[in-house]
């Protein structure tokens, strides 16, 4: 029975040792694990992302400044090329011929002028593709006559 007791005795024993191991793990101030040089590495690479962050979004910014210019002067080269092609064009006499009969009415010296009225009284060309808007001083002319009528009934 004495061997009982011994056993008994030692389990006790090493119950307390691992209790009172405890009661000083719990007595002992805990260490951080953020220690000194971790936080100061996390200090600067905050630092660092604070000091890029406006340099990176100004140098994105003008990059697409940068393409939209690129962007635009492609268009105006586009426009000027179609510009140039058009002065080459009216260097020509003979296109400057038809484009003066063709919006003016001009016919050339001899030939006679026809305007066809059809039902719907506009009048075009007869060798025209539609019909053609008559001239602005007609316009300007029925304006004048209007407000003269206009004018006279109101006066009385």
């Amino acid at each position: 029975m004495s061997a009982e007791r011994f056993s008994t005795a030692t389990r006790l024993k090493a119950l307390g040792e691992q209790a009172a191991a405890r009661v000083y793990r719990a007595r002992s101030p805990r260490r951080s694990r953020l220690t000194g040089r971790a936080a100061l590495l996390a200090l600067v690479l905050c630092s660092l992302v604070v000091a890029l962050a406006y340099p990176i979004r100004a140098y994105v910014s003008q990059r697409s400044d940068i393409e939209e210019q690129r962007r635009q002067a492609g268009a105006t080269q586009d426009a000027v090329d179609r510009l140039r092609q058009e002065k080459a064009r009216w260097q020509d006499p003979a296109y400057v011929r038809q484009q003066a009969r063709r919006h003016l009415h001009y016919v050339l010296p001899g030939e006679t002028g026809y305007t066809v009225v059809d039902g719907t009284g506009a009048s075009r060309p007869r060798a025209g593709a539609g019909p053609v808007q008559r001239p602005w001083y007609e316009a300007v002319w029925s304006g004048l006559d209007s407000a003269d009528a206009r004018g006279r009934v109101a006066g009385g």
